[in-house]
């Protein structure tokens, strides 16, 4: 973790922060949710993501697409069938001090505009270290189970499911809905797993490291006679869609899925303070070791589930609802090496080679040291026995080396000034954190990961075409730039050497991805943004500019006219709510660049960018409007106000354009309102604001 305290950082050292983050928690991602097999300690994985909040709260601006704050779970891959949610199922905002939790209440009290005497109810309920599942009822009888997954879409692991006692086949229950989506925990006691593992141990099988992954590698068996073998329980804590419940709090949706004969986690507590809601989080962390199964926090939830509804979501978490995180937990382990990592990016990552511990339960045998100056900063040398941090029960990292044991010969770490890739140089710029390869189109690193993102299954989901496969037909020439995969059937027919005769291949095979690939030759605008690589540009992001420009066309014009920085381009660049100066200057820098203009106009050649359609909700004025607020609203804060517009298809910006449709004018306007006069821009006061809503 970088020592450099958040509040000293420069722009330019948070923006390479950022990037070292997001690819870092992207790989802790996917060890996690997909490979159950997290190399570091929930607490260093918290610790990861504390950090990049608290960057990003600083440098709003400097949101990166691909940040771990707009984005839950990893995506899926293996032989499960894909099935979308009802609803997203998104991750928690996470709380370590007292003082987070002060704060979160103090965020529920501004949203609402609830004076700080006003009552706050709030269920506070263990977080069970398990594997997260979602339970789709028809008319009472369990149709579809599935795992969390990326958050929108899951694995189909119904028949697993069905084998666990604690989740009902068939609820009898009149008042249960006739559809609906109840979410919870496989989890698997701690008795249960000591005795499963000497069972294994007995038959000389691989033994799980810690419950929550032999209860995840249980419910992803292809086989459900093996998942009915292992004794795996299920606490049922949230739904998709509360209405048809017909309660008024969570505390009774709690109690209904008793009555439901769903098993709900005892230790539930509702409270009525901030104190009760801290004292009840310390009493559970005293009794944390001598429960029956593993905690890693308590969550806390807004009881009303009409305030609930009023606060909604932010990109990936609800703003109701948040995860107080026990401390981190610690040991002590031989660095055995460091190496050094290529990004995409071209960004030079030390990475400790770890003998392997155990640290809460999780093996830990890797951490990344994230860059030069930290890495110089601990002094951590090849023979150190170190201090390895669990934070938050999953990511680990290396806190200090323990000097006493230091090996006489051990010698300081000398960060690498050439690329141990491609043999560039790496060079780290003024006021940059990270050093970095500058053959950015000879290092073998850098173009195959480009080419990886550009087929991955967000952006162009080519199938078939995984990473091994990018970077075997790299390294034989076979593909350079995105356009060679979609000239690649056309230059096979006419190789000596086809596809089909080559070692691991045959002609189903080499049909197949030529299949795949010319199913990718039209793809959705915001996709293809995606796609392209851009620094900062990630999901959500390329949403909101294919959303804004609706066109490819109008995109790359909008992007090469922004350069001008007093032209209208780039004013209606900045003035997209959630796109700052930092990601206007990647954007504009992508387009500045001949080679990558060259590099589009080849590949538009063979594919179709299709054109982002407009959102459509019937009888709905807002939809696709922008609309910009100043001054205080009464009726509603100002962020209540923005997620209602959000919701109901408008969008929110920042600054008052030509090409804004509503300012909606409180209280003690300013200049906005007065922009919105010059430029004949519609103003609203709050009372037609709130009509439009109706």
């Amino acid at each position: 973790m970088n020592s450099i305290p958040v509040d000293q950082l420069t722009e330019e050292k948070a923006k390479e922060e950022l990037k070292v983050l997001a690819q870092t928690i992207a790989l802790h991602d996917r060890l996690y949710y997909l490979e159950d097999q997290p190399q570091i300690s929930d607490a260093e994985y918290d610790e990861f993501r504390l950090r990049n909040a608290a960057i990003e709260k600083k440098f709003p601006y400097l949101i990166r697409e691909d940040s771990p704050s707009l984005r839950v779970g990893a995506p899926l891959t293996g032989p499960f069938k894909k099935v979308k949610h009802r609803r997203a199922v998104l991750s928690l905002d996470n709380g370590f001090e007292d003082q987070d939790i002060y704060d979160f209440m103090d965020r529920i009290r501004r949203f609402l505009g609830l004076s700080q005497d006003a009552t706050i109810e709030i269920v506070a309920e263990p977080k069970i270290d398990g594997l997260s599942a979602t339970l789709e009822y028809e008319k009472g009888a369990f149709i579809l189970g599935a795992t969390r997954g990326d958050g929108n879409e899951g694995e189909d692991i119904t028949q697993n499911l069905k084998t666990l006692k604690d989740i009902p086949n068939l609820v009898e229950d009149k008042d249960f809905p006739a559809l609906t989506e109840i979410r919870g925990e496989v989890y698997m006691r701690h008795e249960d797993f000591v005795v499963m593992n000497a069972e294994r141990e007995k038959n000389n099988l691989p033994l799980f490291a810690n419950p929550r992954n032999a209860a995840a590698g249980s419910v992803r068996q292809l086989d459900p006679k093996i998942t009915a073998n292992r004794p795996l329980k299920f606490f049922a804590y949230a739904c998709d869609d509360y209405d048809p419940f017909h309660v008024p709090t969570h505390w009774d949706f709690l109690e209904k899925l008793k009555r439901c004969g769903f098993i709900v986690n005892p230790l539930a507590r509702l409270c009525e303070s901030v104190d009760e809601v801290l004292a009840y989080y310390h009493e559970l962390e005293v009794q944390r070791a001598t429960l029956p199964y593993d905690i890693d926090g308590i969550v806390y939830k807004v009881n009303r589930l009409d305030w609930q509804k009023r606060m909604g979501y932010s990109t990936r978490a609800p703003r109701w609802a948040l995860a107080h995180k026990f401390p981190a937990q610690k040991a002590q382990t031989l660095l055995e090496d460091i190496l050094i990592q290529v990004g995409r990016t071209g960004t030079l990552t030390p990475v400790a080679i770890l003998k392997a511990v155990t640290v809460g339960g999780v093996v830990v045998s890797r951490a990344t040291l994230h860059n030069e100056d930290e890495l110089a900063r601990k002094d951590v040398r090849t023979g150190d026995t170190v201090i390895i941090q669990r934070a938050g029960d999953v990511i680990p990292q290396v806190l200090n080396p323990v000097l006493e044991k230091r090996p006489e010969n051990a010698k300081p770490f000398v960060f690498p000034h050439i690329c141990p890739v491609c043999g560039s140089h790496a060079v780290r710029l003024p006021g940059e954190v990270a050093r970095k390869c500058i053959g950015g189109l000879i290092c073998t690193a850098q173009a195959a990961l480009r080419l990886r993102h550009f087929v991955s299954r967000d952006a162009f989901d080519i199938e078939g075409f995984g990473s091994k496969h990018v970077d075997a037909f790299y390294k034989e020439g076979l593909i350079h730039s995105p356009q060679d995969i979609f000239t690649l059937e056309k230059r096979d027919q006419e190789s000596l050497t086809p596809l089909r005769n080559r070692e691991g291949w045959g002609p189903l095979s080499a049909q197949n991805l030529f299949k795949s690939i010319n199913a990718r030759r039209k793809i959705p605008l915001h996709r293809f943004i995606y796609a392209l690589g851009i620094p900062q540009v990630g999901q959500a992001t390329a949403k909101l500019l294919a959303r804004h420009y609706l066109s490819y066309t109008a995109f790359r014009d909008a992007m090469m006219a922004a350069k001008d920085q007093i032209s209208e381009a780039y004013a209606g660049l900045i003035s997209i709510d959630g796109i700052g100066p930092s990601v206007s200057e990647d954007l504009i820098a992508f387009f500045d660049e001949p080679h990558n203009l060259q590099v589009l106009h080849d590949l538009l050649e063979e594919i179709t960018v299709l054109n982002e359609m407009p959102q459509q909700i019937s009888d709905n004025p807002l939809v696709n409007k922008t609309i910009v607020f100043t001054g205080t609203l009464e009726h509603m804060t100002r962020a209540e106000a923005k997620v209602r517009a959000e919701s109901l298809g408008g969008k929110v910006s920042s600054s008052v354009s030509s090409k804004t449709d509503y300012v909606v004018m409180g209280v003690d306007a300013g200049s906005k309102a007065k922009a919105a006069q010059v430029l004949g821009v519609k103003v609203l006061n709050e009372e037609e604001w709130l009509k439009l809503l109706e």
